[in-house]
């Protein structure tokens, strides 16, 4: 067997995710958990933008955000989205489809606490996605937040929270020569799971 299709066996994709997951933190040299978030905003329009994978298992994927951000909105909007790996050192992609849910409120009160401090100051500060005035604006906003809490705990905002994405369709991507890749994709109809998973090869 090539080794091309020694790595498309897998039948269940959280099992390949999590092998390409785990070369891809060894070889990656920044951010191999950096993934690319797509939502449709309220009137339809488009929107991409890179966010970090905080959490994954067989439920989907998770992300953190401020809810009241552009994506935050097109979330509430259209709660689907995609994400995109691209792990360029390994010359691998894998693209996840599907609906979203929020968090519990105990997973991101978890996540909130083990950020480091000035991320959760900032977290307070950062009226994301809104005109700022200045730079000075946020700065002296941080160091009010950062006067204000002191040594003391900084609770997470009822504004702040995460979205787990639960994948209808997971399709991995290997470079190959003279760009004929090797494409295999995961479908399946409930993002719980109780339909289990089609495989299909794609041209490249």
């Amino acid at each position: 067997m090539s080794e091309a299709a020694a790595e498309f066996t897998a039948e269940n994709p959280f099992a390949l995710f999590g092998d390409w997951f785990a070369e891809a933190t060894k070889s990656e040299i920044n951010d191999p958990n950096g993934m690319a978030l797509a939502t449709v905003d309220p009137d339809g329009m488009p929107s991409c933008r890179m966010v970090l994978l905080k959490d994954w298992d067989e439920q989907g994927f998770v992300f953190y955000t401020n809810l009241e951000s552009r994506k935050g909105r097109a979330l509430e909007a259209h709660p689907r989205a995609g994400l995109l790996f691209h792990w360029k050192s390994l010359r691998r992609q894998v693209r996840i489809q599907g609906p979203i849910e929020p968090v519990t409120e105990a997973e991101a009160d978890a996540y909130f606490q083990s950020r480091p401090r000035a991320s959760r100051i900032g977290a307070w500060a950062s009226q994301q996605s809104r005109p700022l005035e200045s730079r000075f604006a946020l700065e002296k906003k941080v160091a009010q937040l950062t006067a204000q809490y002191g040594l003391g705990e900084i609770p997470r905002p009822e504004y702040w929270s995460g979205f787990r994405v639960l994948p209808v369709h997971i399709e991995f991507w290997k470079d190959g020569a003279f760009r004929l890749h090797d494409r295999l994709t995961f479908t399946r109809d409930d993002p719980r799971g109780a339909d289990g998973w089609r495989t299909a090869r794609l041209y490249p």
